[in-house]
């Protein structure tokens, strides 16, 4: 493997593409895409952009689902050295107009069904040219005929026009030499990914190819090396590849150990369960939302799912019940993965170990983690409750087009630039993180500190509750009132307020049961999932001011 300085995140990729051409390197939709075939789509379809101008350092919107042109794309934009800026699939025309003037991108690599989505902004924008692409372009003729016939396969209607290409045209009528390029990793960007933006319009993070190469290396060498059977394992990939956590895991427990990937293209619970018996999947990485529906389904035990030997769960607060749950269902733990987008994966259960539920993993070695107190920023002794802070010689330390949140969230201690990662974590003597609390939703009631997710997973412990809601009202006798927004399944009844603060009283000390329980539809999740705490809040403030102004 080439040493760091000359390392880029297709390095290592391609060098098991010329050692194993033959293995199967992904399987999708039960099409198999071996090694060398992938690095032929890849150079072709890389040769393609640069021959239509895209130049290196230019951006390139992806904006399609998970699906084998994602990765195609990705490896051969990053391949003429040009900069991956990947995007849900589900934005709407308003959100990917202001990112792509934002980063300046003048090139969007889409979906046919959000072709509409693209057009509409094209006349407002620096778009040059839009690369159109279906989630079956690369499976066989019979099976998109077949899934065509049962209207199985999405499609949407593309006008011709000028700037509008087609993905396998483009890879069709390309020669296979990628060009020949010079690329410096630590200062080149490798991508630009927008943070799930809670509030107003995301931020945009720029990455280097030597900070995105670190942590996989880390993973590599120092997580999975004694637990993972180079060219023999297979991985599912359910998440989605715009965000970090897939993306960074694919290449890690996948791609750059000659392994199979096998992706899916959208989080159904069936075809998870399907794929798991059928490829014999042994490494797994899903949400704790994915791992609540799989144990909720009332067809789990259909399916043989005894391959599975090492399941990782991130992108959120892992309930207990939930980790609990799968390791009496399967006798296989959930090992959890941590990190964010500011500064890539930071830490990982070591395998070595049994993982706990509250425990987020050990750092990796090239990201430097100190817990502080959160309004003087100094370091605090182990098992004290702190803001995590993380830093590496290797990353980019900004956000893109926005000095103020930069100059906020970025933090310079003792000579290091550190990213505020906005949880509270307390180390223990182990050099572990034990997940507490995101620091915006720690509800501070008297003297206490509430965990907003301790009350909702407690709720939603309830058999008739599906979805909970915790924040903190501002009330100047005790700091914040807790309040709590709770949705009940259609077939509750006879269930009220009355029932479900006892049933908190139950489970929780008396300073953590909530004030009052409001009754909704539906909760305000992000393009990812996450629950959206923040927007509530938001919400109770006005209701607040407008109260006052009465």
């Amino acid at each position: 493997m080439a040493s760091l300085e000359k390392q880029y995140t297709f390095t290592r990729f391609e060098e098991v593409c010329k050692e194993v051409p033959s293995k199967t390197a992904l399987i999708y939709l039960g099409e198999t895409f071996t090694y060398g075939r992938l690095e032929t789509l890849v150079h072709k379809f890389a040769r393609g952009l640069s021959d239509m101008g895209v130049k290196q350092q230019d951006r390139v919107m992806l904006y399609i689902s998970n699906c084998p042109q994602w990765i195609i794309a990705n490896f051969a934009i990053n391949r003429i050295g040009a900069v991956t800026v990947p995007v849900s699939p589900i934005y709407t025309a308003f959100e990917i107009e202001y990112m792509i003037k934002d980063a300046g991108i003048e090139t969007v690599i889409c979906l046919d069904t959000n072709f509409v989505y693209v057009k509409e902004v094209m006349e407002r924008t620096n778009l040059k040219r839009v690369i159109v692409t279906n989630l079956v372009d690369f499976i066989s003729p019979f099976k998109q005929v077949v899934g065509h016939l049962f209207d199985k396969i999405p499609a949407g209607k593309v006008e011709k026009g000028e700037k509008i290409h087609f993905f396998k045209n483009i890879v069709n009528r390309s020669v296979n030499i990628p060009p020949d390029i010079t690329i410096d990793p630590k200062t080149d960007l490798s991508y630009i990914m927008y943070t799930g933006g809670t509030t107003g319009f995301p931020k945009g993070v720029p990455g280097n190819h030597t900070g995105e190469v670190t942590y996989i290396n880390d993973i590599m060498e120092d997580v999975i090396k004694d637990y993972v059977n180079p060219g023999n394992d297979t991985v599912l990939m359910i998440n989605p590849l715009f965000h970090i956590m897939a993306k960074g895991f694919s290449i890690a427990f996948g791609f750059n150990y000659a392994n199979t990937v096998v992706l899916m293209p959208i989080p159904e619970v069936d075809p998870t369960l399907s794929a798991i018996e059928r490829y014999r999947i042994k490494w797994m990485l899903g949400v704790p939302a994915l791992y609540r529906m799989i144990l909720e389904s009332d067809r789990i035990d259909q399916y043989d799912l005894s391959s599975l030997r090492y399941c990782y769960c991130g992108g959120d607060v892992l309930p207990v019940e939930v980790f609990k749950s799968w390791q009496e269902k399967y006798s296989v733990p959930l090992y959890q993965v941590y990190g964010s987008t500011e500064i890539g994966h930071v830490t990982y259960s070591l395998l070595s170990q049994e993982p706990s539920p509250t425990i987020i993993g050990t750092p990796l070695k090239t990201r430097k983690s100190i817990v502080v107190d959160r309004e003087t920023l100094e370091k605090l002794p182990p098992g004290e409750l702190g803001e995590l802070l993380v830093t590496s010689p290797y990353t980019l330390k900004e956000y893109l087009n926005k000095p103020e949140e930069t100059e906020y969230c970025y933090v310079k201690l003792n000579g290091d630039i550190y990213y505020r990662m906005g949880d509270y974590v307390k180390m223990n003597e182990k050099g572990e993180l034990e997940f507490v609390e995101r620091t915006a939703d720690i509800i501070k009631y008297k003297a206490y500190r509430v965990s907003a997710s301790e009350v909702e997973a407690a709720l939603q412990d309830h058999p008739t509750v599906i979805g909970a809601c915790v924040i903190g009202i501002p009330d100047p006798k005790v700091g914040e009132r807790i309040k709590a927004i709770v949705v009940l399944k259609e077939d509750a009844k006879g269930i009220g307020s009355t029932e479900l603060l006892k049933w908190c009283r139950d489970r929780l000390a008396p300073y953590k049961v909530p004030g009052y329980i409001e009754f909704r539809d539906m909760l305000p999740k992000s393009k990812v999932g996450k629950l959206l705490r923040r927007e509530i809040r938001d919400e109770e403030k006005r209701k607040q001011e407008k109260d006052k102004s009465r």
